[in-house]
C-alpha cells in the first residue's frame, strides 16, 4: 500500500473506502477526515467498506453462509441494534456533511458492514471503485482481504487514521433477553424512498441488520405522493424500487428482499401473520402504534418493534456532536428535491 495521498489528489468518480472496527461500541472517530478526503475527491459514489467479524451472523441465519460455524453466539444482532445504528450514523454523517459542503449533494455514499469470511463479496464494487484507500485505527490491522481486493491490493492507498482516544475497556455482552431473539426471521420497514439518501440508507441497513430471513420493504405508491413539495422531481414507484433494491443487495445479499408498493400505513402488516419484527424511525412511530391496533383487531401476532432514533436526531442514541452534524446534514427527500429543482442539469431528468 502506497503513503497517504497528495494534497493534489485528483478527482475521480468512484471510490472505495477499506476500513475495520477495534470494537462495536466506540464511534469510529479515526474514521472523520479518511471519509472527508474519500468524499472530497469522489464526484459520483464513495463506498466505505467496514470489515469485521463482529459482523458475522448468529448461529442458524437462515439463507446466509457467513453463520454455519463461524459466529461467536454472544453476538446477538438485536441486543448490538443501538451500537449499530450509532456505528451507521457516524459514518454517513461524516461523509455526507462534507458531500454537503462541497455542493455534491447526490454524491451515492454507501456504508456497508461485511464479515471478510463471507464468501459473498460484492466484486462488483471492486471493480466499479477506480481509487482503493484503506484507514484503519493505529492499533489495529485490517482483516485479510476478500479476493477481489487482493488482486488490486497495490493499488490501494493507506490514509492515516485521525488521532482518537484510547479504546474503552471492553463491555460484557448484554443481558440476554429471551423474547428477543439474535434475529427475527422476517421484519418490515417502510417510506417513499425518494432520491435514496443516507436517512433511509440507516433505516434499511437496521431492517436488514435484524432479518433473518426476508426483509419486507413497503414502499409508498405515486398515488399518495401528489402533495409533495416539488413533485416534477419526484422518482417514480419504479426508480425507487430499483435503486432500494440494489442497495439491499449490496448490504445483506443473502436474505430475500420483498419490496411491494403500499396505498396506506399498513401495507403488509395489515395482514400478513409471517411478520415478527417492525422497524420504524422516531418519526414514524404513530404508524407503528396504529399498526399494532390493526393486528391486535385481526388477531395477528404482535409486531416486536425497533426504532431508527437517528433518522430524526432528537434522541440519545447517537452522541450529542454526531447528533448536532447530523442536523445540519440536510438527510431528507425533501431538502434534496429543493435542490435539485435550484440546480437542473440540462438534458437530465431529475426524476431518474
Amino acid at each position: 500500500m502506497s503513503p497517504a495521498p497528495p494534497p493534489d489528489l485528483p478527482n475521480v468518480q468512484h471510490t472505495l473506502l477499506l476500513t475495520t472496527i477495534h470494537n462495536l461500541h466506540d464511534p469510529p472517530a479515526f474514521l472523520a477526515h479518511p471519509v472527508s478526503i474519500a468524499a472530497r475527491t469522489s464526484t459520483a459514489g464513495l463506498r466505505i467498506l467496514i470489515l469485521s467479524p463482529f459482523f458475522r451472523a448468529p448461529p442458524h441465519a437462515d439463507g446466509d453462509d457467513a453463520a454455519d460455524g463461524l459466529a461467536d453466539p454472544a453476538l446477538s444482532r438485536t441486543a448490538h441494534w443501538d451500537d449499530v445504528q450509532r456505528l451507521l450514523t457516524f459514518v454517513y454523517v461524516q461523509a455526507t456533511k462534507v458531500a454537503q459542503d462541497m455542493g455534491n449533494i447526490l454524491l451515492d455514499i454507501d456504508v456497508l458492514l461485511r464479515d471478510p469470511a463471507d464468501d459473498a463479496f460484492p466484486e462488483r464494487i471492486v471493480h466499479e471503485a477506480e481509487r482503493i484507500f484503506s484507514v484503519v485505527p493505529h492499533d489495529t490491522v485490517l482483516p485479510e482481504l476478500p479476493a477481489a481486493l487482493q488482486t488490486r491490493r497495490a493499488e490501494i492507498v493507506a490514509l492515516e487514521p485521525d488521532d482518537h482516544l484510547p479504546h474503552s475497556a471492553p463491555r460484557p455482552p448484554p443481558p440476554a433477553d429471551p423474547s428477543v431473539p439474535p434475529l427475527y426471521p422476517v421484519v418490515a420497514l417502510g417510506g417513499t424512498f425518494d432520491h435514496l439518501h443516507a436517512g433511509h440508507k440507516i433505516l434499511l441497513s437496521m431492517g436488514a441488520w435484524i432479518a433473518r430471513r426476508k426483509l419486507i420493504v413497503g414502499i409508498t405508491g405515486d398515488a399518495l405522493l401528489g402533495k409533495k413539495e416539488h413533485k416534477e422531481v419526484l422518482e417514480p414507484l419504479a426508480v425507487r424500487t430499483a435503486r432500494t433494491r440494489a442497495f439491499l443487495a449490496l448490504f445483506r445479499p443473502r436474505i430475500e428482499h420483498a419490496l411491494v408498493p403500499i396505498e396506506d400505513v399498513y401495507g403488509p402488516t395489515g395482514w400478513d401473520p409471517d411478520i415478527h419484527a417492525l422497524v420504524v424511525s422516531r418519526e414514524t412511530l404513530p404508524g407503528a402504534s396504529a399498526i399494532a391496533e390493526r393486528r391486535a383487531a385481526l388477531r395477528l401476532p404482535p409486531l416486536r418493534t425497533f426504532v431508527i432514533d437517528v433518522i430524526s436526531a432528537t434522541e440519545a442514541s447517537v452522541d450529542a456532536e454526531d447528533a448536532a452534524l447530523l442536523r445540519t446534514a440536510k438527510m431528507s427527500s425533501t431538502y434534496i428535491r429543493a435542490w435539485i429543482v435550484a440546480h437542473p442539469r440540462p438534458g437530465a431528468d431529475p426524476r431518474t
